[in-house]
């Protein structure tokens, strides 16, 4: 590496989960970074299959410009991003280190660093690291600012206050319409049995008609929000003023949000049990069939189960299941938290496994 600052890249894809832990670790090394947004092309994944150390894969008209000088760290996720990273490695003479988030589908030893999470079977090796969650990193003035803007909309909703953040399809978990009903209908009795009242918003990936079923359980007092609609995202602001969090267990990113707040989380079961997921009816709708085979035969490092992480959570005594049978307890605990907690909450900071994380980055430089 050359003399000067330390550079950064950080490779964006359209996936937010993976944006949000590629700007997290870029943030805590505090070196500054660029941006590099990628738009693949539809038949990306055929790069992987000619070797994966090209731009094949990418629309370079609606991508950000890669050109000299090149960076001294890329940072990227997803199996898009994965070509673009090497490619860039090779442009700059093997000199930029490889940093990648999640489970490459590249040989482990073509990366410098892999950050790796439960849901992936990663060996124990020098160049990866294992976290419990995925990395995020929310500044402390931004969630609060956040919270500030969002509270005169949550005035007249008695408390204690549930924010229901709801993900969608992704795997073995598919969010069909009936079983958003069944989340709507168990979060509407906490809710109720508490007192309180739901906050509710969902995402890119909720599937339409899965969000019109759970709204429509919504009879309590409730604010909710429908990505697409025009309004302000409250996502940020519901981290910093909720109770209490109900979240779609296959989003490792809001579950890993919500779980750093401190605060009472309740995971909803998006799976369908030991059933054999990719032969189910609903899974042909959301899962090309390239998907289910590779879920199911691909080599153990190539699959994933985000139910790893859910498990993990509950067994550290960090969430617990959400469960008709669980519901007056957990209402009692919430009443009594509503009462002596202020209604502007704690909010999430950088954690430990971020802190680790970077440090892991940082000795790929020191050669300097």
């Amino acid at each position: 590496m050359g003399e000067g600052p330390i550079t950064v890249w950080c490779l964006l894809g359209k996936k937010a989960g993976d944006n949000t832990q590629v700007r997290a670790l870029a943030e805590e090394l505090d070196w500054g970074y660029e941006e590099k947004h990628i738009a693949a092309r539809p038949w990306e994944l055929l790069s992987h299959i000619r070797g994966g150390v090209t731009l094949a894969g990418i629309d370079r008209s609606r991508s950000s410009v890669l050109a000299a000088p090149w960076p001294d760290i890329v940072i990227s996720a997803g199996r898009r991003n994965e070509p673009v990273a090497r490619w860039i490695q090779r442009q700059s003479g093997g000199r930029t280190r490889l940093v990648h988030i999640g489970r490459p589908w590249a040989p482990l030893s073509a990366w410098d660093l892999v950050v790796t999470t439960p849901q992936y079977f990663l060996p124990e090796q020098d160049n990866i690291v294992h976290n419990n969650l995925p990395l995020h990193r929310v500044a402390a003035d931004d969630l609060r600012s956040a919270g500030e803007q969002l509270r005169a909309q949550l005035a007249n909703l008695p408390r204690p206050w549930v924010a229901v953040l709801v993900g969608g399809d992704s795997g073995r978990f598919v969010l069909t319409r009936s079983k958003a009903q069944r989340l709507g209908t168990l979060a509407r009795d906490l809710a109720a049995a508490a007192g309180g009242s739901l906050l509710v918003t969902d995402s890119p990936r909720t599937p339409r008609r899965a969000g019109d079923a759970l709204q429509a359980q919504l009879q309590v007092p409730h604010f909710c929000y429908r990505w697409g609609s025009g309004k302000v995202n409250p996502y940020r602001g519901l981290l910093a003023l909720a109770d209490a969090f109900v979240v779609t267990g296959e989003s490792m990113s809001m579950l890993g949000e919500a779980a750093d707040t401190g605060r009472p989380l309740y995971i909803f079961d998006v799976g369908d049990g030991a059933a054999r997921w990719w032969l189910l009816p609903h899974s042909y709708r959301y899962k090309p069939l390239s998907h289910r085979l590779a879920m199911r035969i691909a080599p153990r490092r190539m699959r994933r189960d985000v139910g790893n992480i859910q498990h993990a959570l509950v067994g550290y005594g960090r969430a617990q299941w959400l469960a008709p049978g669980m519901i007056p307890q957990a209402a009692a605990g919430l009443q009594a938290r509503a009462v002596v907690t202020p209604a502007a909450a704690t909010v999430c900071a950088a954690g430990d496994e971020l802190q680790r994380t970077a440090q892991a980055v940082r000795r790929l430089v020191t050669s300097r």
